[in-house]
This record gives C-alpha cells, sequence and structure tokens, in this order.
C-alpha cells in the first residue's frame, strides 16, 4: 500500500509519500510545498493543487492521510487552511484517491504513543519509526506522521470512512 500523507499549510504544506508492506514502513519521499509570503491566495491553492496532483501521478497512492480541520481563535486563518485544504482534498479526488482524515492527537498517538507529544518528539519517532538518516524537517514529518497513523489504523482494523 502507498499512503500519501499531506500536512496543509498555504505557505509550507508537508508532504511524504510511505510504502507500507505487512508491517514494514518505508518512506519514498518528503518534503515540502513553499510558496513565497507575497504570493497572492489563488496562485498558492493552485500551486498546491499541481504539486499534490503531480505526487498522485508519480507516486498512484492508494490513500492520501490529511489532518482534520482544527479550530482556531483566528477565524481568517482557519478560513485560509480550509482553503488549503480544499486544493489537496480536490487534487486528491480528482484522480479518484480515497481521502482519509485524522485528528492531530490521534497522529501523534499513533507515532509516539501520546496524543499530546511536541513537534520534536513526533520529528525524533518518524526518524526512528522509518529508519531515516536524518531527523525530517517540521512540515515533511508531520506528513509522514499523517501516514503512519493511517497504517497504524488499518493494521488495527479500526475502520474510517474516507471523507
Amino acid at each position: 500500500m502507498v499512503i500519501l500523507g499531506i500536512d496543509t499549510s498555504l505557505r509550507s504544506s508537508g508532504y511524504g509519500v510511505l510504502a507500507v508492506e505487512g508491517s514494514q514502513m518505508r518512506s519514498l519521499e518528503a518534503g515540502r510545498i513553499r510558496n513565497a509570503p507575497k504570493l497572492p491566495l489563488s496562485a498558492c491553492l493552485r500551486e498546491i493543487h499541481a504539486r499534490v496532483a503531480a505526487l498522485i501521478a508519480a507516486y498512484t497512492p492508494d490513500v492520501l492521510s490529511i489532518e482534520s480541520v482544527i479550530y482556531g481563535k483566528n477565524a481568517g486563518t482557519m478560513l485560509v487552511l480550509g482553503e488549503a485544504r480544499g486544493a489537496v482534498i480536490s487534487a486528491a479526488a480528482d484522480a479518484g484517491v480515497p481521502i482519509y482524515e485524522y485528528e492531530p492527537r490521534r497522529v501523534k498517538m499513533a507515532v509516539c504513543g501520546n496524543g499530546l507529544a511536541e513537534k520534536e518528539q513526533v520529528q525524533r519517532m518518524v526518524k526512528t519509526l522509518l529508519s531515516l538518516e536524518e531527523l525530517p524537517q517540521n512540515d515533511a514529518a508531520d506528513a509522514l506522521a499523517l501516514a503512519i497513523a493511517h497504517a497504524h489504523s488499518n493494521s488495527l482494523l479500526t475502520p474510517r470512512e474516507p471523507i
């Protein structure tokens, strides 16, 4: 199974492609989709959509794993995050890739065994679980963690419906 994890953000979305065979997991690619600070919203969304579509074309993932909507105090920030999520979801839907969403605490629990784990702990555990040579960048680590959460969700036979 190939899982594409996306940690959505307007300016720096993380992505991670994970191959899972039985209990073995390995990272095929991970990185960031970066958008310049001055780039208009529409251009950022177009870039996110295009890059996710390119990842899907290159790796033909069986599923896409994305963080569920989180609520914050700043409605404007939440709206922009929702728009970025929409670009990712649209790219996956266009390609017929099922989309699964996971709450941040569930992802941290799947990777670290602690739903309140700090970002650095998630990075270290992703590095360990995937036998990476280097500590992954924050956004890429979060994306790989989303893919790992989906892999663990399937291995634990926890039924999840795609969104």
